[in-house]
């Protein structure tokens, strides 16, 4: 056996090894703290009282003070902050350190497992490529090292007294300034990392003891990140607090949900569209331009607190009834659906409705008709889809009954009798009588008749129904027929559970469609409109359903979802892949996203920006016209874009690891590269456009040397040195280094000038500048985390050009506005709302005059135009503080 090495001999002894070599760097770290401890007791002896060192159990002897060495800030006096997320109570000694170029290494945390050899990054993670990062010189930070009774200690004695140890310690601590200059040269040999905070006293927050002016620390998930305060701020109290001064006001809002809701599009008396995506209610009026109800262009009603489901419009052209769904807050709690009553002409809410009465969300609603709009009838989306009606000038509940199991799609009151109510969805039609209860609430009473298809097939779905004027009812199915029913007297023996004075039964089918028809409209003419979905193909129909005019919708458009009829003879149609088409059957928008939208780049000279997303489509937008330039199939996810500083190329990165360049004129790839088999997070062209920097999910930054029109590319080196995947970077105005942050909380520095090399000491970064700051970890910007995050709560960030504000979006479908820099713990900031899911991006405009922003599941694109402090517009939003996130109405901002 003693020949023979066991199995698992091998890696235990190279395990003993390198705790050996552990033990003997952290002795060696310890003697120098002890003399670096010893130094500044003697320094500051006359500048700190007893009482502030009482941690390290060390007395303050009197003495001389020194002038703090170029590039730091003069002496102060202690004080207690709290900064970052998760924040620690740190002592900032804010005096003179020793002679310039003084330089202790801290020790290694107790228990850490990092190599001796790894390199700390900013973030506190580790790598194990490149040499250590020394801290910056003059630094002095006593901590107190780790005890360990197992392990040997130099000039120890166990035999002296205990009255006697404070005064060996010191002795033992009075090193040479000349010793303590040689001994400080290993600092870089030993990986420079950043201290780690050292237990505090019983029931005290973690404590780390350094000079102002050097660096801030937060934590993220317990993993400190430390950031190096620059050189021209001498305290943190001299940066800028409060909110911006600037606002943003909603400008214009680019999408409409077509691919998963119905009864999303109407036309008002005024002439404006009106339809939904996410939270807002968009009223549109063709033609563009600024203004309100007069001048064309957009306005938006703000008041829903998450995604809106469905619309109805009143009878009177100018109120309108919209529902959402439930949702929760950023603790977890329950946001309970709602049905909102607001005037459309003043954007101001006049009633809300059923506030707690609802489940899940509000799945469909109608006006009554033949009493002017007096009743409101509501589907939720419960397991029993309870029907109720609604007074609409009292909010008050008159009947309410559970309708079925089954889906119900569509709900609508019969526009001669209020008492007569309809319903159709899966597999059924049911013909509702509502009797009693007008003024009494709770006391009306609901009876149903279901719809008998008889000889006629029974559909799978019936989405959608309309009234003719003779009083029949047409009815759409998943099938591809129109069904018209009839009425007829009330027989007695009639199957049914109903007290209706008629019932309805079909008196003709008529096959319109190939697949379902998603859509039936009934013009002032008399005619009707249909909308298939395989087909794509829109029909208007004559009496008797005899076929008058067809067209076919483009196939990159998708199916429709709903019609309305415009001013004159205009015609409006939405779409499943979330288009909305205005004209004569066949012209109008051009589509818009149908998923998930990650990637946002604007351009450098030109109101326009750049979108792509999960649905595979990469979209150019015209920020002045609000129109789409051009779009393309990428036949792969796009998560990232970048413009060249030209303009004339673009760079797009794909969840494949590939990544194109495409001319914005021809729209032709005049690149096509692939860089492992990973997921792109981050493309960025140099501020020169010389370089391409391509950040990967495999942890590795690819740079490329690019041409001066951009068309060209070479690999010019790979920035190797992130132990998790990067999620951003940006490039220093020279041009020549990039700051990079990774999934771990890292921050990394590199000389890409100088061979993609990672910078061993990041203090030397600390006064660079950067030609773009979208990095969410970092000095300038930290203050923008909310306390307790989990280091997922913020997606993107983007400084804009003239540096003045940050925005920022996060994961509770808010927009935020802080000023910049924003180096303060829990900074406040403006807060808007109207996204219906989680914010993936957000990006100035060239000029900075409008911020856009993307929605991720909704797929929806925000652009609010940025208002000074000075400027006309909507009073600004009421200034929210990061950690409180919970929805407020955006009818305050």
């Amino acid at each position: 056996m003693d020949g023979a090495a066991g199995p698992g001999d091998g890696p235990a002894r190279e395990a003993l090894q390198s705790l050996s070599q552990r033990l003997r760097v952290q002795e060696q770290e310890m003697e120098l703290v002890k003399a670096a401890l010893a130094e500044a007791l003697r320094l500051l002896r006359l500048q700190v009282p007893p009482s502030s060192l009482q941690g390290s159990g060390t007395p303050a002897p009197p003495g001389d003070s020194l002038a703090a060495p170029p590039g730091l800030p003069p002496t102060c006096t202690p004080s207690l902050v709290s900064r970052g997320t998760q924040t620690e109570t740190e002592v900032e000694l804010k005096s003179s350190p020793g002679p310039p170029g003084l330089s202790n290494g801290p020790p290694a945390p107790q228990g850490a497992s990092e190599e001796p050899s790894g390199t700390q990054s900013e973030g506190g993670g580790s790598s194990s490529s490149g040499a250590g990062s020394p801290g910056p010189p003059g630094i002095l930070r006593p901590l107190q090292p780790p005890q360990r009774a197992d392990t040997p200690r130099r000039n120890s004695s166990s035999s002296s007294s205990p009255s006697e140890r404070p005064r060996q310690k010191l002795s033992r601590k009075a090193i040479s300034s000349a010793n303590l200059l040689v001994r400080s040269g290993s600092t870089e040999s030993r990986g420079g990392k950043d201290p780690l905070s050292s237990p505090g006293g019983p029931g005290s927050r973690r404590s780390n003891y350094n000079l102002e002016g050097i660096s801030v620390k937060m934590f993220l998930r317990g993993r400190p990140i430390t950031m190096y305060i620059p050189s021209g701020i001498r305290s943190l109290e001299e940066l800028p607090s409060g909110p911006p001064p600037e606002t943003l006001s909603l400008d214009w809002v680019y999408g409409y949900r077509g691919r998963d809701s119905r009864s999303n599009l109407f036309v008002l008396r005024s002439g404006e569209v009106v339809y939904f995506i996410a939270c807002v209610v968009v009223l549109y009026r063709p033609g563009g331009g600024p203004g309100g109800p007069g001048g064309g262009g957009q306005r938006h009603y703000r008041g829903h607190t998450d995604c809106v489901r469905c619309l109805a419009v009143h009878p009177d052209g100018v109120r309108v009834a919209s529902g959402q769904t439930a949702g929760v807050d950023k603790d977890g709690k329950p946001l309970q659906p709602v049905v909102h009553i607001w005037d459309s002409e003043t954007l101001l809410k006049l009633q809300e409705i059923g506030l707690g009465a609802f489940e899940r969300g509000v799945g469909a609603l109608a006006f009554s008709a033949a009493d002017q709009g007096a009743f409101l009838c509501v589907v939720d989306d419960s397991n029993e889809h309870m029907l109720s009606v609604w007074d609409c000038s009292r909010g008050m509940k008159l009947a309410e009954i559970k309708s079925t199991n089954d889906s119900v799609l569509a709900v609508g009151f019969n526009p001669r009798d209020s008492s007569c109510i309809v319903t159709s969805g899966k597999s059924h039609v049911h013909f509702w009588n509502w009797s009693g209860g007008v003024g009494v609430p709770g006391n009306g009473t609901l009876t149903r008749k279901q719809g008998v298809f008889g000889k006629y097939k029974k559909p799978k779905f019936i989405p959608c129904f309309v009234f003719l004027p003779d009083g029949d009812i047409l009815t759409g199915d998943s099938e591809g027929n129109i069904l018209t029913w009839g009425r007829s007297p009330s027989d007695s023996k009639t199957p049914g559970r109903g007290g209706a004075k008629e019932t309805y039964g079909i008196v003709a089918q008529a096959h319109a469609h190939e697949g379902s028809i998603f859509a039936l409209c009934l013009r002032r003419d008399g005619t009707v409109l249909s909308g298939g979905g395989r087909d794509r193909r829109l029909v208007q129909w004559g009496p008797g359903l005899v076929a008058l005019q067809e067209a076919e919708i483009p196939e990159h458009f998708g199916a429709v979802r709903a019609i309305a009829e415009g001013l004159g003879s205009e015609l409006l149609v939405g779409t499943t892949k979330n288009a909305l088409l205005r004209g004569d059957l066949a012209q109008g928008f051009s589509p818009g996203h149908t998923d998930e939208l990650w990637g946002l780049c604007t351009h450098p000279s030109q109101n326009r920006f750049l979108t792509c997303g999960h649905d595979r489509q990469l979209c150019l937008w015209d920020g002045e016209s609000h129109a789409l330039a051009w779009s393309i199939d990428l036949k792969e996810t796009g998560l990232c874009a970048d413009f060249h500083p030209s303009g004339a190329v673009v760079a797009v990165g794909l969840n494949t690891g590939r990544w194109l360049v495409l001319d914005t004129e021809t729209r032709e790839i005049v690149s096509d590269v692939i860089d492992g088999n990973e997921q792109l997070s981050v493309v960025r062209y140099s501020p020169d456009g010389l370089y391409l920097a391509i950040g990967s999910h495999d942890n590795v930054i690819y740079i490329y040397s690019v041409s001066s029109d951009g068309a060209k590319s070479s690999r010019f080196g790979r920035c190797m040195g992130h132990s998790s995947f990067i999620t951003h970077l940006d490039w220093s105005k020279d041009g020549n280094f990039i700051m990079s942050n990774s999934g771990d909380y890292e921050i990394l520095y590199w000389d890409v000038a100088g061979g993609c090399k990672q910078l061993k000491n990041r203090y030397e970064s600390r006064d660079r500048e950067w030609a773009t700051y979208t990095c969410v970890l970092g000095f300038h910007v930290y203050g923008v985390w909310p306390d307790g995050s989990d280091g997922t709560d913020i997606n993107s960030l983007c400084r804009s050009h003239n540096e003045r504000v940050v925005a920022v979006a996060d994961d509770f479908c808010k927009v935020h506005l802080f000023q910049y820099p924003c180096a303060r713990a829990k900074a406040p900031s403006r807060m808007y709302g109207g996204h219906g899911s989680h914010v993936t991006s957000v990006r100035f405009t060239h000029d900075d005059s409008h911020l856009v922003s993307l929605g991720g599941k909704d797929a929806s694109i925000f652009q609010w135009r940025v208002l000074g402090a000075g400027g006309a517009g909507p009073a600004p939003a009421t200034p929210s503080r990061t950690p409180s996130l919970s929805p407020a109405s955006s009818l305050d901002v």
